[in-house]
């Protein structure tokens, strides 16, 4: 993930100043334990900046309002008890080069400030204090303790200390390239690791757009460029001390490049409106992806640790069930048994008979300490024992059954979410852990959002058949179900891979609409598709009218049963297409 540095902190501040400068501060959300967002009004517009001290993520920037779910963390709880009402009156850095903001507060534009609100954009020691007007410490989003730094601990009562400054050189303007060249040649390396050893203030990802720009690879050693090198390497060096001492927002071209981000345009790929969205855009996606790739590797764990102490208890089941199988042969022995008591002998250890209806002979283990009679109820009470088993053990199995069921419905539902590519795949998985913390498969209520299928999203996969009708896909089980009882009209069809786990695939359809063939195989293909048999040529997929597809009583979210179903064959390779 591309981290904050100085030239995008110095972007993002300068178009903040632009547009947001005095601007009264109307609410504060926190969003996590990383992130506050402030709610801003000037004259002509109300929008949210968001402040994140996220080791990975620490950025300033406008962002979308907060989701409206109760926010249960202090420290916003103190901002807004101290800046509620107050005027944000300027944007400044605490020193030249440091990546320190410093937001101050004042009751109205033109007065001293009050508070300060001082960010320090500092990879894992970011952080955001809250001081009065004689920098003493209110609060702050991560307190540091003695223990923790003798250096420079952050407690509330205590005075503010900046940060330890800078001990690099810091780049000039008016430096000439030939002290410059000198400086980063002085000891031969690659022209990247070079400007880093030699200047404070860069980061490795304005050295790449700045390189790509002069035409030169980072690796490239200093001994092997030539003076036509050196001069264009300069000029853009120039270009982006010229753009940092401007201060202007306008200098700056925000833009998506191959790896990241620029507000230099150089090596951009795709322009953005402003450095605000360009910023709140790729941090969003950077953290939803690794939240998308931590959470489905946990539920894809968790599932298969379940699953997996599932099955191993079902085959218990049927073992127990097979060995009651032989409940009626321990019957027809002892039958066979009492039915020959004279052919008994004491201390025989077995004795051989024939079966009443095949005349086949028969063996029968005896324990010799024991008589006919007393051999026959022994194997008498086996009989009873063992069906006895089989009627506590039926059900047993059907309810474990019944869990592994719904288990692999979860788990196909996860296996189609394989990579994020919007903000609905962490959604849908989010909904997934839902389910499973209401279910009592997860323990972890810290996260949970909903509390029943009540809520269940509605971004459901949306396709259209060669005819242009619309087919909606449940991403996962409360969808599955909402889209089954919520959205399916009485003309819709309702499609499912037959006796596969799967999503819930509806067909809509006009009053009078009729489907051609081609229509239903589409259908078909993406119901084989979104289940468990994707990895097969043909999967069975049933089709019947919503209307006939119920729920039992108890059943878990996803789970159906339907009736006067027509069957077609589905083909997942083709229904795939173009996601």
């Amino acid at each position: 993930m591309q981290p904050v540095d100085f030239t995008t902190l110095t972007a993002t501040c300068s178009e903040l100043r632009a547009n947001w400068l005095p601007a009264r501060t109307e609410q504060v959300y926190q969003r996590d334990r990383h992130t506050i967002a402030i709610a801003l009004r000037t004259m002509k517009k109300r929008e949210w900046l968001d402040i994140s001290w996220h080791p990975q993520a620490t950025r300033i920037c406008i962002a979308e309002p907060p989701p409206r779910t109760p926010d249960t963390f202090t420290f916003s709880q103190q901002l807004i008890h101290q800046l509620g009402g107050l005027a944000l009156i300027a944007i400044d850095f605490i020193a030249p080069w440091e990546r320190v903001v410093d937001f101050k507060f004042a009751r109205r534009p033109g007065e001293a400030a009050l508070y300060h609100l001082y960010v320090e954009v500092m990879g894992k020691y970011s952080n955001a204090i809250l001081t009065d007007a004689n920098n003493e410490i209110i609060t702050a989003a991560h307190q540091v303790s003695q223990q923790q730094s003798r250096v420079r601990p952050i407690q509330t009562g205590e005075p503010y200390e900046t940060p330890p400054k800078l001990t690099g050189t810091i780049p000039n303007l008016n430096e000439s390239q030939t002290r410059w060249q000198e400086r980063v040649s002085l000891v031969p390396g690659s022209i990247k690791k070079q400007l880093l050893k030699s200047y404070s203030g860069l980061s490795a990802a304005l050295l790449d757009s700045m390189l790509f720009a002069a035409n030169i690879s980072p690796e490239t050693n200093t001994d092997i460029l030539t003076a036509d090198d050196w001069e264009r390497l300069f000029t853009k060096w120039q270009e982006w001390l010229q753009t940092l001492e401007t201060l202007e927002s306008g200098k700056f071209q925000p833009a998506v490049t191959a790896k990241g981000y620029t507000v230099l345009g150089w090596g951009g790929i795709t322009p953005a409106k402003n450095i605000q969205e360009l910023l709140n855009q790729y941090y969003t996606d950077q953290l939803n992806q690794q939240s998308f790739s931590q959470l489905r590797h946990q539920l894809t764990q968790k599932l298969s640790n379940i699953l997996g102490k599932l099955k191993i208890k079902a085959q218990t089941f049927k073992d127990r069930l097979q060995q009651s199988d032989q409940a009626d042969e321990y019957k027809q022995q002892a039958d066979l048994l009492m039915a020959h008591l004279q052919n008994w002998q004491p201390g025989m250890t077995e004795i051989i008979l024939d079966d009443f209806e095949t005349g086949k002979p028969v063996a029968i283990a005896l324990q010799p300490d024991k008589n006919a009679v007393q051999n026959a109820q022994k194997l008498y009470k086996q009989h009873q024992k063992l069906k006895r088993a089989r009627a506590a053990v039926e059900p047993l199995l059907l309810e474990v059954q019944a869990e592994i069921d719904y288990l692999e419905q979860v788990e196909a539902a996860i296996s189609q979410i394989e990579n994020y590519q919007n903000t609905e795949d962490l959604q849908a998985l989010e909904e997934i852990r839902d389910e499973l913390i209401e279910q009592k498969y997860l323990e972890d209520l810290e996260y949970r959002r909903r509390s029943n299928t009540e809520t269940a999203s509605t971004n459901f996969r949306r396709y259209r058949t060669p005819s242009g009708f619309e087919v909606l896909i449940g991403r996962n089980n409360n969808q599955n179900d909402y889209l089954t009882f919520r959205v399916a009209g009485d003309y819709d069809l309702w499609f499912h891979a037959q006796e596969i786990p799967g999503s819930h695939v509806l067909l809509r359809l006009e009053p009078g609409a009729v489907p051609d063939e081609a229509d239903l195989e589409y259908t078909a293909n993406l119901a084989a598709y979104f289940s468990r048999g994707r990895e097969s040529e043909q999967v069975p997929v049933v089709y019947t009218q919503p209307n006939r597809v119920y729920k039992p009583k108890g059943a878990k979210p996803g789970l159906v049963v339907y009736k006067q179903e027509t069957i077609i064959w589905g083909k997942p390779q083709l229904g795939t297409g173009d996601w």
